[in-house]
Order: C-alpha cells, then structure tokens, then sequence
C-alpha cells in the first residue's frame, strides 16, 4: 500500500474519472444485487406462493422498512394481478429484471469506459516522468545500471503497474460493494442462514492466501531478467560488428538463450499460481454453495421457516459472492505483481540527481575572460583520475590536452561540462564558479565534438539542429559548409532532409563526424571541447575534418583533447598530462626543445 501512496500522485490529474469510476461501479453493485432480488416475487407469483393483501401499507418509518416494502409488493401483486390477470403482472416483473440487468451491464460498462482514461493517462505519465528523469539523471548512474533494465523499467514495468498494480481501483471498490450489497441482500432474506455461510467464508480466505505468498518475490525477479535479457538485445545490436567479425554469435546466443529460460521459468511459476487462484476460489465458493444447499434446504423443507421462492434467490446471492471473491482474490496477486513492478519504477523515480543547478543560479550569456581550474582532485569510484590539477585557460585560446590513455585528458571535458562534479577544488568561468551557474546557460556557453559520432535516426538538419531548433536551412548549410560536409549532403537524394539512418549507420565515419562539428558550429558556443575528435578517422578523413575544425576554431576558446598530436601543432598551449598531473606545458617547438614527456610521445608517433 505504501507504494501505491506514491503512485497516487498520478492519479490525482485524472481524479474527475476516478469518481465517476466509483459512482458507476456502486450503481452495478447495487443493481448486480437487485437483480437477483427482483427473482424472487416473480416466482412466488409464478408458484402461487404470493401472500395476498388487499389492503395499502403505511410508511412508519425507516427501522420498519423491509415489512413496508414486503406489504407493498404483496398489495401491489394482489391488485394488480385481481385488475388485469396474472400473465400482466408477469410481463411487469420479465420487463423490470430486463431493466435492472440493463442498467447493470450499462454501468459496468460506463465505469470501465472512465477508468480506461485514469488507466492510460497515468501509463502516459509515467512514461513520460521515467524518461524526463532517466535523460536527468547523471552519467554515473548509467555507468552502475544496465541499459536495458533501464529500458524494461520505462516500458514493461510501468506497463505492470499500470494493468496490474491498479487493479486496486476496482478491488477498493466494485467488487467489495458487490460483496456488501449481497450480504445485506441475503441478511434481509436470513441472518441465520448467513451467519451460518460467514463461519466458512475466513477459512476459504485463509487458504487462498497461501498461494500468492511468494508471488512478489518471484515477480521481481521475473522483471530483472526482462531487463537482462533486453540488455543482451540492446549491446547486441550496438556491436553488431564485433559480435560478427569475432564469430561470436554462438556465444551471445547461449546468454539470451540463458536468461530467456531463467524467464520463461519464473514466468511459469508466476502463472501458474496465479491460474490457480481462480479455481481453487470457485472450489472453496462451491463448497459453501454445498453446505448452503444442505443447511437452506433444511430451512425450507424440515424448518419451514423460509419459503422457496427466497431460498433460490438466496443461492443466486451467494452465488453472486463468489465472482467478485475471484476478481479479489486474481487481484490480489495481480497486486502483488504490480506491486513489484512499482518498486523498480520508484527506484528510477527516486534517484535523487546530485548534479541539478542551485537555487537562484547564475545565469550567464557570455564569455568574457578565462577558464580557472584551481586545485581539483577527482575519481570514478576508487580510482583517482586527477590531483590538485591547475589550468588557466584564456579567452580566445587553443589549449590541447595530450598523453597516454587514462591520464585524466576527457576526465576535464566531463566536469567542464558538469557531467561529473569535482570532488575538491574549484573551476570557475570569468570567475563564477560553475557549480553557482545554472546547468544549462553553462552548457550553452559549450560545444561538444566526442571521438564517437553521436548521430540519432532523424533527418541531416533534424540532427545538426539540436542546439538551435529553429535554425533556417539557410543556416543549417552554412554550417555544413564551415564543417567540410555540404559537399557531401548536397549529393544526397534528399539533401538536408535525408534520414540517415540507426546512429547515423548509412554515413562514413567521416561524413558522421563532419555532421557533429557542424552541429556544434550552428551551435555557434564561445567555448569549443573536441575531444579527441579525429582519432576514430582515417588519414584521408581526417585531412576534410582537420580542415573543419580549424575552420570551427576561429575566434573560439577551444579546449583540444588530442590523440594524434599532429593535429594540434598550432595550439597556444600544449599541456602534457601523465596520472591525472601536468608534467610540461607550453608552444609546440619549446616542449620538443625540452626533450622530455612530448618530445617521446610525437617521436614514437611519427615511428608509427
């Protein structure tokens, strides 16, 4: 219950259909049990066992209720049948039970037709709020978590919460009220007789409590293969190539093929308890059915204190019990699943995004002077990628980051950027420490050109336009001009309006990263961070994207993280990093002069 307080709130938009839901299901409650009612004085009438009464009752007061509407039936049959016959009467009664299941069966349907808005909307909201949090959330939280049970999360689950875990709806109301509008329906007919059922009813409860025991447990479980196995799919796809070219779909086939089992195991677990529950609900109903018909049947023929015509109706109330006990006790595990469903949701929705801007953060337009990276230590977990790291970075420079694998070069372009924060220190722009700054005028104030060509499966100005969304084709061609690519898009069927396809698939790696400076250049950001952006290329490639970055870099402060050094010869500044430290900065020439760190990094790279 405590998870479905929290799911409450999305309910709340949708609450106009929430009480018509409830209105409507306590009309079909209500005429569900009139029309077993309306039974029983068409067959008195039918086995002549109608007590005549001639005279009209009086109303004396709601505690003498049930004896004025007994009198008032018996008068109203007595007369009515005297005046025009008893084949009359009977056509009153056919058309008043035809009535009352109508309205029945009408509002059943007008309170399922409420509840299917209430339903989607909040499957819609869900969607939406777990993927306005997943894209919030920070990069460290999708380098502890599996893709795809990111995905399952967004889609299987909130789908479980949504088709199970809200059943509660109807079980807090229709088929309760069912329940309780019988019961007081049988009361009328025999306390005795349904006092003696009610000594039955706990212990049939009890023992169809015990099947959904372990349900949740198996549930969870169940949903984090789904993610697993979505995972598998997922990295499956993205390394297509690899998997390929190593001959190893044998062995991505054996690990699907794992989890797919593991599933199709708890899901027959699931299942089968759950398909349990209906049956062995009906049986225990059936049972009391049976001792009904045993003790009832005393009543009419030993007793004589309950006549027949009322003593059918009475078995088709308690009847009447035993669909809506189902659908509690198919609910109840439904519930249970759902339950578990809603606790992965939460889990997303809950993760708590340290890095959000402040209260009343500075919002900045401009860049004005310089970058200062005063004393930062940082590290991914346990390990440390930077120490008390100092950089001053002026406007209008080219600073260029090099050194080996794992020196900490990208790590600056992650917390530049605030993907990452540092853990001490400080790094300020035009002294205003980014932390103040609202997150995203400091990204705005950023151009971002990655190793990997980060392209989605929309049309060629659908991707270079995502910094600037109402950008003109005009500029959008300006832009693959200035990026060395509009000799190419202009060739293509469709020009700017191309689809290029899964990750930009259908291009080059090339083209593909022409496409992300250009997107970057339409930016048009004071600061520019490539890192390492032509590392992926080939010669030929890299000579048209060189060319486009010198182009983008003009008037810009660029922060250049380079692995081929020969693309950053005219850089301002050249700091060389070794273990998260500068070990030498300065001008090409005078770090080859130093004969040290640089000077062995470009000779084993002109060896190569």
């Amino acid at each position: 219950m405590n998870n479905f307080k929290r799911i409450f709130s999305f309910i709340i938009p949708y609450k106009k259909y929430a009480y018509l839901n409830i209105f409507f299901n306590v009309l079909y409650a209500l005429f569900s049990t009139l029309s077993f009612m309306s039974l029983i004085p068409m067959m008195q009438v039918l086995f002549d066992q109608t007590k005549r009464n001639s005279i009209e009752p009086k109303y004396t007061g709601i505690w003498e209720f049930k004896t004025f509407a007994e009198d008032y039936l018996s008068y109203y049959i007595t007369t009515t049948t005297d005046t025009y016959g008893v084949g009359h009467t009977l056509s009153i009664m056919v058309a008043v039970i035809i009535s009352i299941f109508l309205l029945k069966n009408l509002s059943d349907y007008l309170a399922l037709f409420f509840i299917t808005f209430l339903r989607n909307g909040i499957l819609r909201d869900m969607r939406n709020a777990m993927y306005k949090k997943t894209i919030d959330l920070p990069l460290a939280f999708f380098s502890e978590k599996r893709k795809g049970d990111v995905i399952a999360r967004i889609s299987a689950d909130v789908n479980e919460v949504q088709t199970s875990f809200l059943s509660i709806l109807e079980l807090a109301v229709k088929e309760p009220l069912t329940i309780v509008f019988t019961i007081i329906a049988m009361l009328t007919i025999s306390v005795k007789l349904t006092l003696f059922v009610f000594i039955f009813i706990p212990v049939s409860g009890y023992v169809i409590s015990l099947i959904g025991k372990q349900l949740k447990k198996q549930s969870t479980k169940a949903q984090e293969e789904q993610g697993i196995f979505l995972s598998t799919i997922e990295e499956t796809l993205g390394g297509l190539k690899v998997v390929k070219g190593y001959n190893s779909e044998a062995y991505f086939n054996r690990i699907f093929t794992e989890s797919t089992e593991r599933f199709f195991k708890l899901s027959n677990n699931i299942g089968n308890r759950q398909n349990l529950a209906s049956p062995m609900s009906e049986f225990m109903g059936i049972m009391i059915i049976a001792i009904l018909l045993w003790y009832g049947g005393s009543m009419v023929l030993l007793e004589k204190t309950l006549n027949g015509a009322a003593f059918i109706a009475y078995m088709g109330l308690a009847y009447n019990i035993l669909t809506p006990a189902k659908s509690i006790s198919k609910a109840s595990y439904s519930v249970k699943r759902g339950n578990a469903a809603a606790e992965r949701v939460l889990e997303i929705l809950d993760q708590q995004n340290p890095i959000v801007s402040k209260e009343n953060a500075i919002q900045k337009e401009t860049f004005d002077s310089s970058i200062a990276i005063n004393n930062i230590n940082f590290k991914y977990e346990d390990e440390i990628v930077l120490k008390d790291f100092s950089l001053q970075i002026k406007k209008g420079q080219t600073v260029a980051l090099v050194g080996q694998s794992g020196s900490g070069k990208s790590t600056i372009a992650n917390l530049l950027t605030r993907f990452y924060d540092v853990h001490d220190g400080t790094i300020a722009i035009d002294n205003t420490n980014i932390k103040d700054m609202n997150l995203q005028s400091l990204r705005g104030l950023m151009g971002l050109v990655t190793q990997d060509s980060i392209l989605f499966n929309d049309t060629i100005k659908a991707n270079i336009a995502l910094g600037k969304q109402d950008a003109t084709d005009d500029e959008i061609i300006e832009a693959l001009k200035i990026a060395n690519a509009y000799e190419f898009v202009k060739d293509l069927p469709k020009g700017i309006y191309t689809n290029i396809g899964d990750s930009g698939n259908k291009l080059s790696g090339g083209q593909k990263q022409r496409l992300s400076i250009a997107r970057a250049v339409l930016k048009n950001p004071p600061i520019m961070i490539l890192d390492e952006a032509t590392s992926a290329l080939d010669t030929e490639s890299e000579k048209f994207v060189q060319v486009a970055l010198e182009n983008m870099m003009q008037n810009r402060t660029s922060i250049v993280i380079a692995h081929r050094l020969s693309t950053i010869q005219k850089a301002d500044l050249i700091v060389v990093m070794q273990k998260g430290k500068i070990v030498e900065q300065g001008k090409h020439e005078a770090l080859i002069a130093l004969n040290g760190m640089y000077n062995k990094l470009v000779s084993m790279q002109s060896f190569e």
